[in-house]
Protein backbone atom coordinates (compact mmCIF):
# COMPACT_ATOMS: atom_id res chain seq x y z
CA UNK A 1 0.00 0.00 0.00
CA UNK A 2 1.14 3.58 -0.70
CA UNK A 3 0.43 7.04 0.71
CA UNK A 4 -2.82 7.35 -1.26
CA UNK A 5 -4.11 3.98 -0.03
CA UNK A 6 -3.50 4.83 3.62
CA UNK A 7 -5.07 8.28 3.16
CA UNK A 8 -8.19 6.64 1.72
CA UNK A 9 -8.43 4.57 4.90
CA UNK A 10 -8.09 7.76 6.94
CA UNK A 11 -10.90 9.35 4.89
CA UNK A 12 -13.16 6.36 5.57
CA UNK A 13 -12.47 6.73 9.29
CA UNK A 14 -13.14 10.48 9.20
CA UNK A 15 -16.60 9.89 7.71
CA UNK A 16 -17.60 8.06 10.89
CA UNK A 17 -17.77 11.46 12.60
CA UNK A 18 -20.40 12.73 10.15
CA UNK A 19 -23.17 14.56 11.99
CA UNK A 20 -21.44 14.17 15.36
CA UNK A 21 -18.51 16.62 15.38
CA UNK A 22 -19.85 19.93 14.02
CA UNK A 23 -18.84 22.70 14.13
CA UNK A 24 -15.51 20.86 14.21
CA UNK A 25 -14.12 19.14 11.09
CA UNK A 26 -14.30 15.43 10.35
CA UNK A 27 -10.79 13.99 10.67
CA UNK A 28 -9.33 10.48 10.38
CA UNK A 29 -5.83 9.21 11.19
CA UNK A 30 -3.91 6.00 10.45
CA UNK A 31 -0.50 5.08 11.91
CA UNK A 32 1.74 2.74 9.89
CA UNK A 33 5.00 1.10 10.94
CA UNK A 34 6.90 -1.37 8.82
CA UNK A 35 4.04 -1.59 6.26
CA UNK A 36 1.66 -2.57 9.06
CA UNK A 37 -1.19 -0.49 10.49
CA UNK A 38 -0.55 -0.20 14.22
CA UNK A 39 -3.13 2.46 15.11
CA UNK A 40 -6.16 4.29 13.75
CA UNK A 41 -8.72 6.77 15.00
CA UNK A 42 -11.12 9.53 14.10
CA UNK A 43 -12.72 12.56 15.71
CA UNK A 44 -15.75 10.84 17.20
CA UNK A 45 -17.74 13.68 18.76
CA UNK A 46 -17.57 17.41 19.37
CA UNK A 47 -15.45 18.08 22.44
CA UNK A 48 -13.88 14.61 22.34
CA UNK A 49 -10.33 13.55 21.51
CA UNK A 50 -9.08 14.47 18.07
CA UNK A 51 -8.31 11.79 15.48
CA UNK A 52 -4.54 11.91 16.05
CA UNK A 53 -4.79 11.31 19.79
CA UNK A 54 -7.37 8.54 19.30
CA UNK A 55 -5.04 6.87 16.79
CA UNK A 56 -2.05 7.13 19.14
CA UNK A 57 -4.09 5.66 22.02
CA UNK A 58 -5.07 2.68 19.86
CA UNK A 59 -1.50 1.74 18.87
CA UNK A 60 -0.68 -1.95 19.24
CA UNK A 61 3.05 -1.17 19.52
CA UNK A 62 5.27 1.87 20.01
CA UNK A 63 4.66 4.51 17.29
CA UNK A 64 8.27 5.64 17.45
CA UNK A 65 9.61 5.87 13.89
CA UNK A 66 6.15 5.31 12.37
CA UNK A 67 4.22 7.34 9.77
CA UNK A 68 0.90 9.01 10.58
CA UNK A 69 -1.64 9.68 7.83
CA UNK A 70 -4.15 12.38 8.77
CA UNK A 71 -6.82 13.98 6.60
CA UNK A 72 -6.37 17.49 8.06
CA UNK A 73 -3.33 19.42 9.26
CA UNK A 74 -2.84 18.64 12.98
CA UNK A 75 -3.85 21.43 15.35
CA UNK A 76 -1.24 23.36 17.31
CA UNK A 77 -3.46 25.39 19.66
CA UNK A 78 -5.44 24.74 22.81
CA UNK A 79 -9.20 24.41 22.30
CA UNK A 80 -11.42 21.82 23.95
CA UNK A 81 -8.43 19.51 23.53
CA UNK A 82 -4.65 20.14 23.78
CA UNK A 83 -2.62 20.49 20.54
CA UNK A 84 -2.27 17.27 18.53
CA UNK A 85 1.13 18.43 17.29
CA UNK A 86 2.49 18.05 20.84
CA UNK A 87 1.21 14.46 21.08
CA UNK A 88 2.69 13.56 17.67
CA UNK A 89 6.11 14.99 18.56
CA UNK A 90 6.11 13.29 21.98
CA UNK A 91 5.19 9.93 20.42
CA UNK A 92 8.30 9.76 18.24
CA UNK A 93 6.35 9.66 14.97
CA UNK A 94 8.95 10.12 12.21
CA UNK A 95 6.72 11.23 9.31
CA UNK A 96 3.29 12.84 8.97
CA UNK A 97 1.30 12.71 5.72
CA UNK A 98 -1.46 15.35 5.48
CA UNK A 99 -4.50 15.67 3.20
CA UNK A 100 -5.88 19.20 3.69
CA UNK A 101 -4.21 22.28 5.14
CA UNK A 102 -6.31 23.77 7.96
CA UNK A 103 -7.76 27.21 7.03
CA UNK A 104 -8.38 28.00 10.71
CA UNK A 105 -6.17 31.09 11.36
CA UNK A 106 -5.08 29.47 14.64
CA UNK A 107 -3.50 26.62 12.65
CA UNK A 108 -3.06 27.45 8.93
CA UNK A 109 0.46 26.11 8.32
CA UNK A 110 1.63 26.51 11.90
CA UNK A 111 1.00 22.82 12.64
CA UNK A 112 3.22 21.76 9.74
CA UNK A 113 5.86 24.31 10.74
CA UNK A 114 6.04 23.02 14.33
CA UNK A 115 6.36 19.41 13.17
CA UNK A 116 9.23 20.29 10.83
CA UNK A 117 10.93 22.34 13.55
CA UNK A 118 11.02 19.11 15.59
CA UNK A 119 12.56 17.12 12.70
CA UNK A 120 9.31 15.36 11.74
CA UNK A 121 9.13 14.74 7.98
CA UNK A 122 5.91 16.19 6.52
CA UNK A 123 4.25 15.32 3.20
CA UNK A 124 1.31 17.55 2.26
CA UNK A 125 -1.62 17.58 -0.19
CA UNK A 126 -2.19 13.81 -0.48
CA UNK A 127 -5.75 13.29 -1.82
CA UNK A 128 -6.36 16.93 -0.93
CA UNK A 129 -9.37 17.29 -3.23
CA UNK A 130 -11.21 14.45 -1.44
CA UNK A 131 -10.14 15.70 1.99
CA UNK A 132 -11.25 19.26 1.16
CA UNK A 133 -14.62 18.08 -0.16
CA UNK A 134 -15.33 16.13 3.00
CA UNK A 135 -14.90 19.26 5.13
CA UNK A 136 -16.39 21.88 2.81
CA UNK A 137 -18.81 22.89 5.56
CA UNK A 138 -16.05 23.39 8.14
CA UNK A 139 -13.81 25.27 5.70
CA UNK A 140 -16.64 27.62 4.73
CA UNK A 141 -17.79 28.24 8.30
CA UNK A 142 -14.32 28.84 9.74
CA UNK A 143 -13.70 31.52 7.09
CA UNK A 144 -17.13 33.21 6.88
CA UNK A 145 -18.62 32.53 10.35
CA UNK A 146 -21.91 31.89 8.54
CA UNK A 147 -23.70 28.58 7.83
CA UNK A 148 -22.98 26.60 4.68
CA UNK A 149 -26.41 26.42 2.99
CA UNK A 150 -27.44 23.63 0.63
CA UNK A 151 -30.74 24.11 -1.22
CA UNK A 152 -32.38 20.71 -1.66
CA UNK A 153 -35.47 19.84 -3.67
CA UNK A 154 -37.07 16.88 -5.45
CA UNK A 155 -38.59 17.43 -8.87
CA UNK A 156 -39.81 15.69 -12.00
CA UNK A 157 -38.03 15.75 -15.35
CA UNK A 158 -40.24 18.71 -16.32
CA UNK A 159 -39.24 20.65 -13.21
CA UNK A 160 -42.32 20.21 -11.01
CA UNK A 161 -42.18 19.76 -7.22
CA UNK A 162 -45.89 18.90 -7.02
CA UNK A 163 -48.87 18.11 -9.24
CA UNK A 164 -51.28 20.93 -10.10
CA UNK A 165 -53.44 19.76 -7.16
CA UNK A 166 -50.55 20.35 -4.76
CA UNK A 167 -49.98 16.61 -4.19
CA UNK A 168 -46.25 15.87 -3.87
CA UNK A 169 -45.82 12.50 -2.11
CA UNK A 170 -43.88 10.85 -3.48
CA UNK A 171 -41.93 12.31 -6.39
CA UNK A 172 -38.79 10.25 -5.86
CA UNK A 173 -38.29 6.61 -4.86
CA UNK A 174 -37.23 5.09 -1.57
CA UNK A 175 -33.49 5.14 -2.29
CA UNK A 176 -33.52 8.90 -2.90
CA UNK A 177 -35.71 9.52 0.14
CA UNK A 178 -33.31 7.53 2.32
CA UNK A 179 -30.46 9.66 0.96
CA UNK A 180 -32.32 12.78 2.12
CA UNK A 181 -32.46 11.35 5.64
CA UNK A 182 -28.68 10.89 5.50
CA UNK A 183 -28.40 14.58 4.61
CA UNK A 184 -30.59 15.55 7.55
CA UNK A 185 -28.26 13.57 9.80
CA UNK A 186 -25.26 15.35 8.33
CA UNK A 187 -26.44 18.97 8.60
CA UNK A 188 -26.67 20.95 11.83
CA UNK A 189 -29.97 22.58 10.88
CA UNK A 190 -32.87 22.26 8.46
CA UNK A 191 -34.73 25.34 7.24
CA UNK A 192 -38.17 25.80 5.65
CA UNK A 193 -40.65 28.62 5.17
CA UNK A 194 -43.95 28.94 7.00
CA UNK A 195 -45.71 28.03 3.73
CA UNK A 196 -44.26 24.51 3.96
CA UNK A 197 -45.50 24.21 7.56
CA UNK A 198 -49.01 25.36 6.58
CA UNK A 199 -49.18 23.06 3.54
CA UNK A 200 -47.55 19.85 4.85
CA UNK A 201 -47.18 20.12 8.67
CA UNK A 202 -43.83 18.26 8.49
CA UNK A 203 -41.91 17.02 11.52
CA UNK A 204 -38.51 17.85 9.94
CA UNK A 205 -36.59 15.23 11.91
CA UNK A 206 -34.09 12.56 10.88
CA UNK A 207 -35.70 9.14 10.59
CA UNK A 208 -32.41 7.21 10.84
CA UNK A 209 -32.38 5.32 14.19
CA UNK A 210 -30.14 6.75 16.94
CA UNK A 211 -29.40 9.88 14.91
CA UNK A 212 -29.36 13.43 16.20
CA UNK A 213 -32.15 15.57 14.79
CA UNK A 214 -31.21 18.78 13.00
CA UNK A 215 -32.18 22.10 14.59
CA UNK A 216 -35.40 23.19 12.86
CA UNK A 217 -35.52 26.75 11.52
CA UNK A 218 -38.84 28.17 10.30
CA UNK A 219 -38.76 31.42 8.33
CA UNK A 220 -42.00 33.07 9.43
CA UNK A 221 -42.03 36.84 8.92
CA UNK A 222 -45.33 37.54 10.71
CA UNK A 223 -45.54 34.45 13.00
CA UNK A 224 -48.29 32.49 11.25
CA UNK A 225 -47.04 29.05 12.33
CA UNK A 226 -50.00 27.25 13.97
CA UNK A 227 -49.54 26.26 17.61
CA UNK A 228 -50.79 22.76 16.74
CA UNK A 229 -48.07 22.35 14.08
CA UNK A 230 -45.74 19.41 14.74
CA UNK A 231 -42.68 21.66 14.87
CA UNK A 232 -44.27 23.65 17.72
CA UNK A 233 -45.82 20.77 19.65
CA UNK A 234 -42.44 18.93 19.68
CA UNK A 235 -40.25 22.01 20.22
CA UNK A 236 -39.34 20.98 23.76
CA UNK A 237 -37.86 17.70 22.43
CA UNK A 238 -36.29 18.95 19.18
CA UNK A 239 -34.71 22.44 19.07
CA UNK A 240 -36.87 24.76 16.98
CA UNK A 241 -36.13 28.34 15.91
CA UNK A 242 -38.70 30.73 14.48
CA UNK A 243 -37.01 33.46 12.46
CA UNK A 244 -39.31 36.46 12.24
CA UNK A 245 -39.68 40.23 11.88
CA UNK A 246 -42.73 40.22 14.19
CA UNK A 247 -42.27 42.88 16.86
CA UNK A 248 -45.29 41.79 18.93
CA UNK A 249 -43.61 40.62 22.15
CA UNK A 250 -46.76 38.98 23.54
CA UNK A 251 -47.16 36.93 20.37
CA UNK A 252 -43.50 35.87 20.43
CA UNK A 253 -43.82 34.91 24.10
CA UNK A 254 -46.54 32.36 23.28
CA UNK A 255 -44.15 30.48 20.99
CA UNK A 256 -41.34 30.74 23.51
CA UNK A 257 -43.62 29.24 26.18
CA UNK A 258 -44.19 26.31 23.80
CA UNK A 259 -40.43 25.69 23.66
CA UNK A 260 -39.53 27.56 20.47
CA UNK A 261 -36.68 30.04 20.22
CA UNK A 262 -37.29 33.33 18.46
CA UNK A 263 -34.65 35.05 16.34
CA UNK A 264 -35.66 38.55 15.31
CA UNK A 265 -34.32 40.11 12.12
CA UNK A 266 -34.88 43.38 10.32
CA UNK A 267 -37.44 43.42 7.54
CA UNK A 268 -36.23 43.25 3.95
CA UNK A 269 -38.74 43.38 1.08
CA UNK A 270 -41.51 42.71 3.64
CA UNK A 271 -39.79 39.48 4.72
CA UNK A 272 -37.05 38.46 7.11
CA UNK A 273 -33.53 39.58 6.25
CA UNK A 274 -31.89 36.25 5.33
CA UNK A 275 -28.36 37.65 5.26
CA UNK A 276 -28.78 39.00 8.79
CA UNK A 277 -30.31 35.69 9.87
CA UNK A 278 -27.22 33.80 8.63
CA UNK A 279 -24.94 36.03 10.71
CA UNK A 280 -27.05 35.40 13.82
CA UNK A 281 -27.19 31.64 13.23
CA UNK A 282 -23.43 31.55 12.66
CA UNK A 283 -22.91 33.22 16.02
CA UNK A 284 -24.80 30.27 17.55
CA UNK A 285 -22.36 27.78 15.96
CA UNK A 286 -24.87 26.62 13.37
CA UNK A 287 -22.36 25.77 10.66
CA UNK A 288 -24.62 24.14 8.05
CA UNK A 289 -28.23 24.32 6.88
CA UNK A 290 -30.20 22.01 4.62
CA UNK A 291 -32.72 24.32 2.96
CA UNK A 292 -35.89 22.36 2.18
CA UNK A 293 -37.99 25.38 1.33
CA UNK A 294 -40.68 25.93 -1.23
CA UNK A 295 -40.30 28.05 -4.34
CA UNK A 296 -40.75 31.39 -2.56
CA UNK A 297 -38.08 30.82 0.10
CA UNK A 298 -35.72 29.19 -2.41
CA UNK A 299 -35.86 32.27 -4.64
CA UNK A 300 -35.33 34.61 -1.68
CA UNK A 301 -32.37 32.52 -0.50
CA UNK A 302 -30.70 32.54 -3.91
CA UNK A 303 -31.40 36.20 -4.43
CA UNK A 304 -29.88 37.11 -1.07
CA UNK A 305 -26.73 35.12 -1.85
CA UNK A 306 -26.86 32.70 1.08
CA UNK A 307 -26.92 29.42 -0.92
CA UNK A 308 -23.59 27.67 -1.57
CA UNK A 309 -24.81 24.44 -3.18
CA UNK A 310 -27.91 22.88 -4.70
CA UNK A 311 -29.09 19.28 -4.48
CA UNK A 312 -31.69 18.43 -7.10
CA UNK A 313 -33.26 14.98 -6.80
CA UNK A 314 -34.74 14.36 -10.25
CA UNK A 315 -37.33 11.64 -10.85
CA UNK A 316 -37.90 10.14 -14.33
CA UNK A 317 -41.51 11.40 -14.37
CA UNK A 318 -43.45 14.19 -16.03
CA UNK A 319 -46.32 15.98 -14.22
CA UNK A 320 -47.13 18.83 -16.59
CA UNK A 321 -49.53 21.57 -15.54
CA UNK A 322 -48.91 25.27 -16.05
CA UNK A 323 -49.87 26.01 -12.43
CA UNK A 324 -47.91 23.12 -10.91
CA UNK A 325 -45.24 24.42 -8.55
CA UNK A 326 -41.55 24.59 -9.44
CA UNK A 327 -38.50 24.51 -7.11
CA UNK A 328 -37.69 28.22 -7.46
CA UNK A 329 -40.44 30.80 -7.91
CA UNK A 330 -40.36 34.49 -7.00
CA UNK A 331 -40.08 37.03 -9.77
CA UNK A 332 -37.22 35.18 -11.47
CA UNK A 333 -34.48 36.66 -13.64
CA UNK A 334 -35.30 39.07 -16.45
CA UNK A 335 -33.15 37.33 -19.08
CA UNK A 336 -31.03 34.19 -19.57
CA UNK A 337 -27.94 36.33 -19.06
CA UNK A 338 -29.07 37.03 -15.49
CA UNK A 339 -29.35 33.36 -14.54
CA UNK A 340 -27.80 31.99 -11.37
CA UNK A 341 -24.93 29.89 -12.68
CA UNK A 342 -24.11 26.46 -11.27
CA UNK A 343 -20.69 24.83 -11.53
CA UNK A 344 -18.78 21.64 -10.68
CA UNK A 345 -21.91 19.53 -11.06
CA UNK A 346 -21.94 15.82 -10.26
CA UNK A 347 -24.64 13.26 -11.04
CA UNK A 348 -25.37 10.24 -8.83
CA UNK A 349 -27.88 7.49 -9.55
CA UNK A 350 -30.17 6.72 -6.59
CA UNK A 351 -32.38 3.84 -7.66
CA UNK A 352 -34.32 5.17 -10.66
CA UNK A 353 -33.71 8.78 -9.66
CA UNK A 354 -30.80 11.16 -10.21
CA UNK A 355 -29.12 13.44 -7.71
CA UNK A 356 -27.51 16.48 -9.33
CA UNK A 357 -25.26 18.42 -6.95
CA UNK A 358 -23.83 21.78 -7.97
CA UNK A 359 -22.05 24.77 -6.49
CA UNK A 360 -23.70 28.16 -6.88
CA UNK A 361 -21.54 30.69 -8.71
CA UNK A 362 -22.40 34.24 -7.73
CA UNK A 363 -21.33 37.01 -10.10
CA UNK A 364 -18.87 39.56 -8.81
CA UNK A 365 -20.76 42.26 -10.72
CA UNK A 366 -24.43 42.57 -11.47
CA UNK A 367 -27.52 41.61 -9.49
CA UNK A 368 -26.11 38.43 -7.97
Amino acid sequence: MNDHDYMRLALDLAEKGCGLVSPNPMVGAVIVKGNKIIGKGWHEKFGGLHAERNALQSCTESPKGATMYVTLEPCCHYGKQPPCVEAIIASGIRRVVIGSPDPNPLVCGKGVQQLREHSVLVTEHILQESCDRMNEVFFSYIQTKKPFVVMKYAMTMDGKIAAYTGASQWITGETARNHVQEQRRKFTAIMVGVGTILADDPLLTCRIPNSKNPIRIICDSTLRTPFHAKVVSTAKETPTILATCCTDRDKRKLYENAGCRIILTDQKDHRIDLEQLMIKLGQEQIDSILLEGGGTLNWAALNSGIVQKTQAYVAPKIFGGKTAKTPVEGIGVASPAGAFRLKNSTVTMLGEDFLIESEVEYCVHGNH
